[in-house]
């Protein structure tokens, strides 16, 4: 991850690599947003091919395979949410753009300090903090509008199909009473409740039925889909699964809205399917504890005896 850091600052032009760079204790590092709009860094759309390769390079350290390619589908749902757009006579569809996403890097990653690396656009918020060598990967966003494209070249397509698919299996494998006790509305929230919040509030997200409740074969089910959000990064801390709740809110039926969490007291999955008559997903991976590498650096400011850095304000 050093390494492809490097190897794209070094390809960069002096005024290109001022865009990219900014000190590790810069505010901008706790700044993430998923709506379309401008960031802070260098976008794909300033960039040439080779320092493209370089900036997907650097995201295919952190993110695993899997990870990597749903991201890349991510980002190629722009152009065909374009379409969709002028097709219906809506207006703002010329900031679908895949070039629309922004690349950034917070110190430096050729020193043995902390550092960080960033990339933002709608629907795709990556945030790596390398400390010494150990790694936190969150807050991580994946979202999907259209979550299934109704029509066109691309008709059909799910980016984030297992998302939805795998929360539904785990949702049908309840018992009666405990489907009950998961499914906590039958209203689902217009969105993520956690929002872009730097400090997620994972207090006002339900909790559910009890992990530790559930019969083996909900286990399994549940086990599968916190599996498939861990594995969407190369390095992923499995979180103990005893304090973990399942919480379902809206239709079970396909093609209505609908939400779901699986909560901890630190640990925190959201995924929501309510917009655009509920073809439009968010979904996010937080960690009270890993966001933004704060364990890791408070661990080592303290090896280091030196004095912490002021915590990021939630704005």
């Amino acid at each position: 991850m050093r390494g492809a850091a490097q190897a794209f600052l070094a390809s960069l032009s002096d005024e290109q690599e001022a865009m990219a760079r900014y000190a590790f204790a810069d505010e901008e590092r706790f700044s993430w947003h998923y709506t379309p709009g401008m960031r802070g860094g260098l976008a794909l759309a300033d960039m040439d091919a080779e320092q493209r390769d370089r900036a997907f390079a650097l995201v295919e350290t952190g993110l695993s395979e899997r990870g990597a390619s749903t991201a890349r589908g991510i980002i190629g749902l722009e152009p065909v949410l374009k379409a969709l757009e002028e097709q219906a006579g809506r207006p703002g569809s010329e900031r679908r753009r895949r070039e629309h996403y922004w690349f950034s890097v917070f110190g430096d990653p050729a020193d043995d300090a902390p550092w960080a690396w960033r990339v933002g656009g709608h629907h795709l918020c990556l945030h790596f903090t390398v400390v010494a060598d150990a790694l936190s990967v969150t807050p991580l966003f994946f979202g999907a509008n259209p979550a299934q494209v109704p029509r066109g070249p691309e008709e059909g397509l799910r980016v984030l199909a297992a998302e939805e698919d795998l929360a539904r299996d785990l949702l049908e494998s309840l018992p009666s009473e405990q489907r009950e006790r998961a499914v906590v509305s039958p209203d689902a929230p217009s969105d993520i409740l956690t929002r872009n919040a730097v400090r997620a509030h994972i207090a006002a997200v339900p909790t559910g039925v009890e992990y530790v409740d559930l019969a083996p074969r909900s286990q399994q089910a549940f086990d599968v889909l916190l599996e498939h959000y861990l594995g969407r990064v190369r390095a992923a801390v499995s979180p103990d699964r005893e304090p973990l709740t399942f919480a379902w809110a809206g239709s079970p039926e396909p093609g209505l809205g609908h939400y779901y969490a699986l909560r901890g007291e630190e640990f925190l999955v959201e995924y929501d399917n309510t917009q655009n008559d509920a073809n439009h997903i968010h979904t996010v991976w937080r960690d009270l504890r890993r966001d933004w590498g704060e364990d890791l650096l408070a661990a080592h400011y303290r090896h280091a005896h030196r004095t912490r850095p002021a915590a990021p304000t939630d704005t």
